[in-house]
């Protein structure tokens, strides 16, 4: 038999319980000492290890944990500290780390955007004014922990170096070569260290190799490792590509490395056929990565050794190291919690625990034969073809209405320009109005609340009081305030996807389906496992309270179908596709329903439309086509003098701006204030004809912006966006802040607008 090992790639950070998430924030509000949360952390990371090696994993990650994000972790290992946070030499502080996390009063925070197509914020590098060194070696400082307390020979994990320095920012083009060359000399640095203390591998995660990169780019790839090679000769080297197959195939494979991770399951059909076309190096380790880490459903174990037998025919099981697709970050923990749950679906779940069991069974099977383990084979099949049979995944009605929109392709009745001028006389809004993302701060009152209802020590007919007595406060700040557009808070929703599942069909929730989205902010993904259909109106009700309040219009609050997928645990039976029109059909119904009860401006929101696109640019193209589709499917039907917002993040604007403006949305919002303003170069060379706001501050950290900040934000908007249609907003929702913060922040919001709107009304005079 095979002498084959299994390997983990990343493991959560938060705890089965959010332990992780609540340490930190007991941190920040002042109620632990820095040693105490550093105790406390010391003993996750530990239990995070010992939970692997019981497991029974071969090849076990370290300095895969960290205090906030593992992209901030390695710039302040290489000293990228900006000027701004006055760091004054090594080490760098905690106070700093934080600060640079998420702002201070003095400082803004770094910039924050997603980690390629997933859900996971990562904090990006800057190098405009850093000094690249060496502050500490941290991988060496965990290798050591897991030796001397677990007596595990523990795997370092670093992003490498052509993937970090193609997320940084701060450098021109022309600098690239330069830079990559003083990161290759300090990742050096880190691999001698490591080869004297006698660490055998290094996991160098490198998922931008899966991107669209130049054929050029391979020989820098390639320059950088035998550099790193050349170094530390003893150390073996494991590449690890992920979320798509590699481009440029044979460069890769060709590398001067002792093993290339290949993901085959976002990258199977890719790396699949590379692979038997062109075969792989006899002297190198094939990491084989086969179970889905960004998805929760069992793996169907029998394909997956079918599929390592296709492989056979060019690689050596003897090569295999079987392991994940990517690192198990991006799901929960364990499945332990989940006993609510329908028992055929729970039985098809697999959360990080499990895959590490799918991981041993499969290493199992290959080293001892699949009949050594033919009765835990069976069940966990059985399990899988149970779900995939059930009612639970067969709503012929939603199939057959499906079934009828795929060709379709759904309008609104007039263009934009002549909706404009309809909406326009209809709502007489001043020029540059303003208006939020719509969420207002969900306290520790209305987190209480709801905990009292669902727990059944408030009755329904309590908690709906408290939720109007919170709405009508708002309402009465938001006039205060001078706000133009009103919204009625979103008090009763914990989550703006997990909200719209619990009231529709074909939706479940865990009980402690925890996964980090930035920082310690966690999200519980609902679980897709069946057909989507509406049920019963889902947002009415708050609306038209809130708009009973107030002479302001008030808007309707969804979020759209594409988020509700991409922020979503999908079944994996069906194609995105055809979910994302179940989800969309469902929500036109909501919206229909909205418009009927007199609400006529809604906001359908998709902030995670971009991060849905496809690491291939070749392949985005369809992606966004059924992606607007889906949008316009869920709001073409309303009146013309209706006005449908919607609101993005972190979104590279130029990129995909035929696409936006394809969505047909009367107003759009994007963030762009934690970007200091760079998005605002997009329009220099691209033009947007719709209603848009810009945010003008960042939601993200506690610190309350000054007015001559935001009317900065607003000049340099105005000098390439039309007034007549622009808006002023807050970045995003404002859930995750304080009262006081909150009102603050919009007050000096409103006094910029009304002091732009003077600016412009001399100018025209």
């Amino acid at each position: 038999m095979a002498n084959v090992q299994s390997s983990n790639l990343g493991y959560p950070r938060i705890g089965a319980n959010r332990e992780w998430k609540k340490a930190l924030e007991s941190f920040w509000s002042g109620k632990l000492e820095e040693h105490e949360l550093l105790s406390k952390l010391d003993d996750i990371r530990l239990d995070r290890l010992r939970i692997q090696q019981e497991k029974g994993i071969d090849l076990i990650p370290i300095h895969d944990f960290t205090m906030y994000d593992h992209m901030l972790d390695m710039s302040v290992m290489f000293g990228l500290v900006p000027q701004r946070f006055k760091y004054d030499g090594d080490p760098v502080p905690l106070s700093v780390y934080f600060a640079m996390a998420r702002g201070s009063q003095g400082a803004a925070a770094c910039e924050m955007t997603k980690w390629f197509n997933t859900n996971y914020h990562y904090i990006v590098p800057e190098l405009q004014d850093a000094k690249p060194h060496l502050t500490v070696n941290k991988p060496l400082e965990a290798y050591r922990e897991a030796k001397s307390s677990l007596g595990i020979e523990g795997k370092p994990v670093l992003v490498g170096p052509y993937t970090f320095l193609k997320l940084s920012k701060g450098y021109t083009p022309d600098q690239f070569e330069s830079l990559l060359d003083q990161f290759t000399d300090l990742y050096a640095v880190i691999l001698k260290e490591l080869e004297h203390e006698g660490v055998q591998w290094v996991q160098f995660d490198e998922p931008i190799l899966v991107t669209s990169l130049a054929k050029d780019e391979l020989a820098l790839v390639s320059s950088v490792y035998k550099k790193l090679h050349a170094a530390a000769p003893a150390i073996r080297i494991m590449l690890q590509t992920y979320f798509d197959s590699v481009s440029h195939y044979v460069e890769i494979i060709s590398l001067p490395v002792q093993g290339i991770g290949l993901d085959f399951v976002h990258g199977l059909d890719g790396n699949t056929e590379q692979l038997l076309k062109h075969g792989f190096p006899e002297d190198k380790v094939l990491g084989v990565g086969l179970i889905d880490g960004r998805n929760i459903w069992r793996s169907d174990l029998d394909a997956k050794l079918e599929l390592l037998d296709t492989l056979s025919q060019k690689v050596k099981p003897s090569q295999y190291v079987i392991q994940p697709s990517c690192s198990l970050l991006h799901v929960p923990v364990s499945t332990a919690y989940e006993d609510k749950l329908d028992p055929v679906l729970r039985q098809a779940l697999s959360f990080a625990n499990e895959k590490l069991d799918e991981l041993t069974l499969l290493t199992s099977a290959l080293n001892n034969g699949i009949e050594s383990v033919s009765e835990q084979l069976k069940e966990h099949n059985q399990a899988v073809a149970a779900m995939n049979q059930s009612s639970l995944r067969n709503n012929e009605q939603v199939q057959k209405e499906t079934s009828k929109v795929v060709g379709l392709n759904p309008t609104r009745a007039l263009s934009f320009e002549e909706r404009r001028k309809a909406q326009q006389k209809k709502w007489n809004l001043p020029l540059l109005p303003t208006t939020t993302i719509g969420s207002f701060p969900q306290s520790t009152e209305v987190r209480q609340a709801r905990k009292n209802w669902r727990s059944g020590e408030w009755s329904a007919e309590q908690y709906e009081t408290f939720l109007a007595e919170q709405t009508r406060a708002w309402i009465e700040i938001q006039e205060d305030i001078g706000l133009d557009i009103l919204v009625h808070g979103e008090f009763e929703r914990t989550d703006m996807v997990e909200f719209f599942g619990e009231k529709l069909d074909g939706f479940s929730f865990t009980a402690n389906g925890w996964v980090q989205s930035y920082g310690s902010r966690c999200v519980k993904p609902p679980v897709i496992y069946g057909d989507v259909e509406f049920v019963n109106p889902m947002t009415v009700k708050e609306t038209v309270y809130a708009q009973s309040l107030t002479s302001k219009p008030v808007k309707g609050m969804l979020t759209g179908p594409i988020t509700i997928l991409n922020w979503s645990f999908v079944r994996d039976d069906i194609s995105r596709e055809l979910v994302a029109y179940q989800i969309a059909l469902a929500l036109r119904l909501e919206v229909n329903a909205l418009e009927q009860a007199g609400i006529e401006m809604i906001q359908v929101d998709e902030p995670a439309l971009r991060e849905g696109l496809p690491l291939k640019r070749e392949d985005w193209q369809a992606y966004l086509d059924w992606s607007v589709k889906a949008f316009r499917l869920s709001t073409s039907s309303v009146k013309d003098t209706t006005q449908i917002h919607t609101h993005m993040c972190y979104c590279e604007f130029h990129d995909i701006i035929d696409s936006i403006r394809a969505l047909d949305a009367d107003v759009i919002s994007i963030e762009t204030s934690r970007s200091h303003g760079e998005l605002i170069g997009s329009f220099e060379e691209h033009t947007y004809d719709h209603g848009i706001g810009l945010g003008v501050y960042d939601i993200h950290s506690p610190r309350v912006p000054e007015v001559d900040e935001m009317t900065q934000m607003i000049k340099r908007a105005l000098s390439v966006l039309d007034p007549e249609l622009f808006w002023i907003n807050p970045d995003c929702g404002l859930k995750t802040r304080g009262r006081d913060e909150t009102v603050a922040a919009l007050r000096n919001m409103v006094a910029a607008a009304s002091q732009y709107r003077e600016v412009l009304s001399v100018n025209q005079s």
